[in-house]
């Protein structure tokens, strides 16, 4: 698989299932494999988790960043195997140490950067910090898994 950068979200799309609105990834911008990705997602009052957290004081869930770091570490473990295989999906399979310290609101940019910790037997372990310009929003270690489906 040739990886261009960026990768924009109609490619994402080709390497995670997930599809709005909960794909949490706009773009890739920085890949190492088996080691790091970089990735970002632009903040929109559009989206319909605003309706209700907190109307008048719109608030992103941190749920909801967590999940997205999450996509970020399966991407990164697809994009290192070459691309996604239709028989496997990643699997949210664990998180430790995980702190919010940052509101993150409507106008900002989540800048999601994850490092590959250790990989064994088809699960993963990455460092996953969420930031806004600069300022740590969310961090936390992830572990996803990999295992065969039908789709």
């Amino acid at each position: 698989m040739d990886i261009q950068l960026p990768i924009e979200a109609k490619d994402i799309q080709k390497l995670i299932p997930h599809r709005y609105p909960f794909l949490l990834v706009d773009r890739i911008t920085a890949f190492e494999p088996m080691k790091s990705l970089t990735a970002i997602k632009n903040v929109s009052m559009n989206e319909p988790q605003f309706q209700g957290h907190f109307p008048g004081f719109p608030v992103m869930p941190g749920v909801l960043i967590i999940e997205a770091l999450a996509q970020t570490c399966g991407t990164l473990a697809i994009l290192s195997e070459g691309g996604r295989k239709e028989e496997e999906i990643y699997f949210f399979a664990g998180i430790d140490n995980a702190r919010f310290k940052r509101q993150v609101i409507p106008g900002d940019q989540l800048v999601f950067n994850v490092e590959l910790i250790a990989n064994k037997r088809g699960i993963g372990k990455f460092k996953a910090v969420a930031t806004v310009e600069g300022q740590v929003a969310v961090e936390a270690e992830i572990m996803c898994a990999k295992r065969a489906v039908e789709m």
